[in-house]
């Protein structure tokens, strides 16, 4: 009998689309599915240690051939097929590379999953992206461990988890693994007009105490200090309330939250955050812009009617054709909020996503693993923001590049927090009822219909009821 969470081996296979290939006679369960073939359990993944040689880390065998599977959507396959596995062919002259591009992962490769014909190298993303919680369950996927730990191409003296920005490897888990490669990066804060800032000769406040006088100031124009949309993208403002809270007291107040354990909601940082933000609203802000929507309430900002607007960094993308010659995008952290708090003020949320993984039991894992770190040099990451107008997860490397206004302050914001990155809540993928109630909750609270205790308390009352159903598997994670 399986526990709530749990999922059985068939479960797996289910999920993995492979079910149509264990069903012939005689065949064992996973005669089909894992690559040794043998049935019972999944054939063991090979293990790769590190060599001594910082300029072939993973002992790369350099004749043999290498196979790319990316997904082309949004960004593409040039970063790919004419930077990446160029940069790979310069390293290992002579070197054959098989180049897949296609929208279709799950539907090309499940099959050969099955089969364990595996690509070396896949870019795993889009709406037909393969399950990796069931590829790790099979063995599939290669431990990027001594990948993180290699040297950098760019200073072998330094580690590759040094160089990349702390949500790579917070995200790279699966079942306490670090089998997964996110690579862009996109910026949860504040943003703002610069234009308007210079024009006015405004400083970005870096207190509360200045936050709230420049919110006096701007009132005397008639522009709001903050809105949000009410309408489709509350849940902006709910991030924004836990990204306070995390800078009030520290990552933790976030990871508790996603663990369910009891009384995260009700932890002080998270009173401090929500009561600081209903005070902008009711001071500062206008309760219309409760009907409104995002694309409404961008167009607003647009305007110079409000100053600050809690988004990501896709913001400008999403309103490039609006944008007036007089607005450009900036993105700023949220101000102290008191004297103590544990994260330094230019402290940012940054999100990692399109993930990449090496097959485990493919023909060429070792250089599956240089081809990531490939990825991961300035160069590599260098030239994918080029070619895409998306930022990597590599730290610096888009220095000296000519971005959009919006793109070239989140990189540099990026920079200057460095370590300093405020976590993502897991909860909104973990727990979706969870989400979808703060979503609805933090309009209540943010209208004064509820306090902040109140919102606090009904939280945790709801995140009590999902602890207890059994129904609901649960998620954790330490970091």
């Amino acid at each position: 009998m399986t526990h709530p969470g749990e999922i059985t081996r068939r479960q797996l296979l289910r999920r993995l689309g492979m079910t149509a290939f264990v069903a012939g006679p005689g065949a064992g369960l996973l005669s089909a599915c894992a690559t040794a073939g043998t049935g019972g359990e999944p054939s063991a993944a090979p293990s790769i240690t590190a060599s001594a040689d910082t300029k072939n880390p993973f002992g790369v065998d350099p004749k043999k051939p290498l196979e790319v599977v990316i997904f082309s959507g949004g960004y593409g396959d040039a970063y790919a097929k004419d930077l990446h596995e160029e940069l790979y062919k310069k390293e290992f002259p002579g070197v054959s590379i098989k180049h897949n591009a296609t929208q279709q992962i799950g539907t090309q490769l499940r099959p050969r999953f099955a089969a364990g014909d595996v690509p070396d190298v896949l870019n795993n993303s889009g709406p037909d992206s393969m399950d990796l919680a069931a590829l790790a369950a099979e063995n599939h996927l290669a431990d990027l461990t001594v990948l993180f730990d290699a040297p950098s191409i760019d200073d072998p003296a330094k580690k590759i988890r040094d160089t990349v920005t702390p949500a790579v490897i917070d995200n790279a888990k699966i079942n306490g693994k670090d089998l997964v490669l996110n690579y862009t990066v996109s910026h949860r804060a504040l943003w703002y007009n610069a234009k308007l800032f210079a024009s006015k000769g405004w400083s970005l406040p870096r207190t509360w105490a200045e936050f709230t006088a420049l919110g006096d100031t701007a009132k005397q124009e008639g522009i709001l200090l903050f809105a949000y949309p009410g309408q489709k993208g509350p849940y902006y403002q709910l991030w924004n309330v836990l990204y306070t809270a995390a800078k009030i007291g520290g990552n933790q107040v976030i990871i508790d939250i996603d663990n369910l354990v009891d009384n995260a909601w009700n932890a002080e940082p998270m009173k401090q955050a929500v009561t600081a933000w209903v005070d902008i609203q009711a001071k500062y802000g206008d309760k219309a812009y409760f009907g409104l929507d995002h694309t409404q309430t961008q167009v607003k900002q647009l305007q110079n009617k409000l100053l600050f607007y809690p988004v990501g960094s896709w913001v400008e993308n999403e309103m490039a054709k609006d944008k007036p010659d007089d607005f450009e995008y900036a993105i700023a952290p949220i101000p102290d909020v008191t004297a103590a708090d544990k994260m330094p003020y230019g402290a940012i949320q940054v999100g990692v996503g399109e993930n990449f993984v090496v097959a485990a039991k493919g023909k060429n894992p070792q250089g599956g693993l240089e081809y990531l770190r490939i990825m991961l040099s300035k160069d590599g990451a260098r030239g994918f923001t080029e070619k895409t107008e998306n930022l990597t997860v590599v730290n610096g490397a888009a220095a000296g590049l000519d971005l959009p206004a919006g793109l070239m302050s989140a990189a540099k914001a990026q920079d200057a927090a460095g370590q300093n990155i405020i976590t993502d809540a897991r909860f909104e993928g973990w727990y979706k009822e969870l989400f979808d109630y703060g979503t609805q909750q933090i309009n209540v609270v943010m209208a004064g219909r509820i306090t902040p205790e109140r919102f606090c308390a009904n939280m945790q009352k709801k995140a009590d009821e999902i602890k207890k159903d059994d129904a609901v598997a649960k998620q954790t994670r330490s970091q």
